[in-house]
């Protein structure tokens, strides 16, 4: 259900601004939706576990807080994330 510490490094390296980089937004995005996907993955198999839905859902709303800030800070560069990560908005 979690990353592994090499795919969250490449996530970082991925969708840093900079070189060292790991706590702008595009980053906590980008990690978020990926544990999101494996989560998505999970629950295909297991319907009935509901303690893990709702950290499914509390990570959906972060992300969804944290596209909000971008979106409010900087329109073209919440643009292009969504575009990056295939979300639909």
């Amino acid at each position: 259900m979690s990353i592994t510490a090499e795919r969250k490094s490449a996530l970082i390296q991925e969708y840093a601004i900079n070189k060292d980089d790991t706590g702008s937004p595009e980053v906590q995005v980008a990690i978020l939706s990926e544990r999101i996907a494996n989560l998505t993955e999970h629950f295909k198999d297991h319907s009935k576990d509901n303690h893990s839905r709702r950290g499914l859902l509390k990570m959906v709303s972060t992300r969804r807080s944290l596209l909000d800030y971008v979106k409010k800070s900087d329109e073209a560069r919440y643009k292009t994330l969504i575009e990056r990560l295939g979300l639909r908005r």
